[in-house]
C-alpha cells in the first residue's frame, strides 16, 4: 500500500500560466509575483526582466527559501551577476528560466516539500 501526503488546500500552487496571467490557486494574477507554499507577494515591481534590480529580490531573500526560481517572462534572460550576488551572500540556490518553466519547476519542488520560492515576471 502506498501512502501519499496531500498538499494542504492553503498551499499556493500554480494552476496555469499564459503570457500576461498566472493562475495561483483559484486566483488569476496579472502582475509579477513572488510565491511560496504559504506566501503570495503581489504585485511585485518588475514587469520585464530588464527592470529587475537587486532590491527586487529582497522580499524573496527575506523568505529564506532553499531555492529561488526566477521566471523572466516568455524567454529566459539572465540578470547581471551583480543582481544575483545577494542570493549568493544569503546562501540561497537559484535558477533563472522562462516563467512557464519556473511555474512547472516550482510545483514539482513544492510537491517534494522543498522550501521553494518563485519570483515570476508575468510579462
Amino acid at each position: 500500500m502506498k501512502f501519499t501526503l496531500d498538499r494542504p488546500g492553503t498551499a499556493y500552487v500554480v494552476r496555469a500560466y499564459a503570457p500576461g496571467v498566472i493562475r495561483i490557486g483559484e486566483r488569476d494574477v496579472a502582475s509579477s509575483v513572488i510565491v511560496t507554499a504559504t506566501t503570495l507577494i503581489e504585485p511585485w515591481r518588475p514587469r520585464h526582466a530588464g527592470e529587475l534590480s537587486a532590491d527586487d529580490l529582497e522580499p524573496a531573500v527575506a523568505l529564506a527559501p532553499e531555492v529561488l526560481l526566477i521566471g523572466t517572462g516568455p524567454r529566459q534572460v539572465f540578470p547581471p551577476a551583480a543582481i544575483l550576488a545577494a542570493l549568493h551572500r544569503a546562501r540561497i540556490g537559484f535558477e533563472v528560466m522562462d516563467t512557464g518553466a519556473a511555474c512547472r519547476t516550482y510545483n514539482l519542488l513544492l510537491a517534494e516539500d522543498r522550501r521553494v520560492a518563485a519570483a515570476l515576471i508575468v510579462g
